[in-house]
């Protein structure tokens, strides 16, 4: 078991060390396919084949949730007439650790035709796709972890690094935001958790207002009627700012001790400095002071302490967040 352990640890080493080694070699390469990328006019098109072919995989599905239009074209398959995938204004990503592969080369002609940029990730910068290629990104010669050194280990852990760089550089400058990765990703747990307030918060009809001199009975109609009951009304002032909420629990508390009199104003039995959040934060976020103040609303201020929306845990709990 000891001698197990320790050659998975030497793996992890090898591997660690082969994408460490990469950033000197191939930063001015890097440089030159994030230009190339930047003024794609169509989309990404990732092919590779055998292991490196999972990694252009992930690669198109990675740029395509980060809002880049992507595609994997299987090179057997794009010789079979899936080449019709490609249309000018694209740019190619080609993986292969030889630089030789047979099905990638036979490519090759159809790109120049179209005149579709081709960057190339490959272990031999003098390779015939490298030759070939608008931008090199040579990764080098990387000794593999396996026990036979044959088998694809640290060079496809450095390429899969390498294409990660690529993917993440891009959504980096382009200002890739979460609400942006939520759009992309509304079934996924992630997506969900990056969701912000402003998504999720009641609004419009919706959203119950009432002023700070209204009778408690109007309040109650308000409270009662608002599109989805949101058990709550938010009390704002002349100018929109937040003075106070009142719940359906306040409701329940003010019968409870006999004090319900439907005909004061609702500035005398609404709460005051009630706990907010902001349209731009994490819907998550609102969910977790939800429960730590044990509410079930929460108002939604801008900067300037105006009322723009509602949290309800209802909303949250659709949304799969609470």
């Amino acid at each position: 078991m000891a001698g197990t352990n320790a050659f998975a640890r030497t793996v992890l080493e090898i591997e660690a060390k082969a994408i460490a080694s990469l950033y000197p070699r191939v930063s001015r390469s890097l440089d030159a396919a994030l230009k190339v990328l930047r003024a794609c006019k169509g989309r990404v098109v990732t092919t590779a084949i055998g292991k490196p072919g999972f990694i252009a995989q992930k690669l198109s599905a990675t740029l395509a949730s980060t809002g880049i239009a992507s595609v994997y074209l299987h090179p057997a398959e794009a010789a079979h007439g899936d080449l019709g995938r490609v249309t000018k204004g694209d740019v190619i990503i080609a993986l292969s650790n030889s630089g030789a592969s047979r099905e990638l080369l036979l490519l090759l002609p159809a790109f120049e035709q179209l005149k579709v940029p081709v960057i190339a990730v490959t272990g031999d910068g003098r390779s015939e796709l490298a030759e070939r290629a608008r931008v090199v990104i040579d990764i080098g010669p990387i000794d593999e972890a396996c026990p036979i050194g044959l088998v694809p280990t640290a060079s496809t852990a450095a390429m899969h690094a390498i294409c990660d760089a690529l993917a993440m550089t891009l959504a980096h400058r382009r200002d890739f935001s979460a609400g942006e990765y939520a759009r992309l990703h509304p079934a996924g747990s992630l997506g969900r958790h990056a969701l912000k307030v402003h998504e999720v918060m009641r609004t419009g009809k919706a959203l119950p207002t009432v002023r700070e001199s209204d009778p408690l009975s109007h309040v109650v109609v308000v409270m009662t009627n608002t599109a989805g009951r949101p058990g709550a009304a938010l009390v704002v002032g002349k100018k929109g700012q937040l003075a106070g909420i009142f719940t359906d629990g306040d409701l329940r508390r003010l019968a409870e001790q006999k004090r319900l009199n439907f005909s004061v104003p609702v500035r005398e039995v609404m709460g005051r400095r009630p706990r907010v959040v902001g349209p731009n934060e994490l819907a998550l976020a609102a969910a977790s002071l939800m429960r730590e103040v044990q509410v079930d609303q929460l108002p939604v201020v801008n900067g300037a302490g105006k009322v723009v929306g509602l949290v309800d845990v209802q909303d949250l709990l659709a949304a799969r967040i609470a």
